[in-house]
């Protein structure tokens, strides 16, 4: 197995136990929006490190202080609003925020949302972005760019609609209103509410349920769920045909095999 050293980040922290990693967004100041700060650049160079290193499963994204995230810094959008081009608007999104959804749709490794506060905008998108979202009683989630004449410019409806469907997802999107956790959860935004103070204890113990399973099998049931949103039938059926065969090949699959008839836990090593 292959250890990537972590990436330098500047507004995030990376932590790394085991087949874990803890990303945690450290810009309480601006409640960690992600223009202008560093949190693009530490979100794309942190799921690119988790892709490259084979020792990791699961990679958990959650918030430092009162906020998940705010979505976009509103002074910052003022000034550039103010002072550029429609052109190079058009180039800040392609070749900032819109660099995560790009990253997190061909991420390897099953990513969990631990939100712990106000998800708004597009820090409620990214969320979205996650394979599994859990959240904290102060979580709150708005698809809010309609209240400052915006559209999600980070594709937030394109996983907004595959997430609650499109009728629920044109409500939230045409309205702006803010909910909180527990319509969250009834919704299906949310898989579980939990108190702020167990919030990343329990994304830790769903981490190691994933983590506990054979990694490449992770890896190719990620990418087999990725890819059932964008086929035919018949097309996802030749996909799966051919990760299983290589699966079945693998020394993770005989350990299985092994484990289930010997009634023990599996020793997986990723090959």
């Amino acid at each position: 197995m292959s250890h990537a050293s972590l990436p330098t980040l500047k507004d995030a922290a990376l932590a790394q136990d085991g087949r874990i990693a803890v990303l945690t967004l450290q810009r309480d100041d601006v409640r960690n929006a992600l223009t202008g700060t560093a949190l693009v650049d530490d979100i794309c160079a942190t799921l690119e490190w988790a892709d490259a290193c084979e020792d990791l499963s699961v990679l958990i994204l959650t918030g430092a202080g009162s906020a998940f995230s705010a979505g976009g810094n509103i002074k910052v959008m003022r000034e550039r609003s103010a002072v550029t081009a429609p052109f190079e608007l058009e180039e800040y999104y392609r070749k900032g925020i819109q660099r995560i959804p790009l990253a997190m749709r061909r991420s390897e490794v099953a990513t969990i949302a631990a939100v712990n506060g106000p998800a708004m905008g597009a820090g409620f998108d990214l969320a979205n972005m996650c394979d599994i979202r859990i959240g904290s009683t102060r979580a709150q989630f708005g698809e809010s760019f309609i209240n400052l004449s915006l559209i999600a410019g980070d594709g937030g409806a394109w996983f907004l609609q595959r997430l609650v469907g499109p009728h629920r997802a044109a409500e939230l999107t045409l309205t702006g209103r803010v909910i909180k956790a527990d319509e969250a959860r009834a919704i299906g935004v949310l898989l579980e509410v939990t108190e702020p103070e167990a919030l990343l204890s329990r994304a830790q113990e769903i981490a190691r349920q994933i983590a506990s399973k054979p990694p490449l099998a992770v890896r190719y049931a990620k990418r087999t769920l990725r890819l059932a949103q964008e086929q035919s039938l018949g097309e996802h059926l030749e996909a799966c045909a051919s990760f299983q065969a290589v699966l079945q090949k693998t020394g993770d699959h005989l350990e299985a095999l092994g484990a289930f008839f010997e009634k023990r836990a599996g020793n997986f090593k990723g090959k």
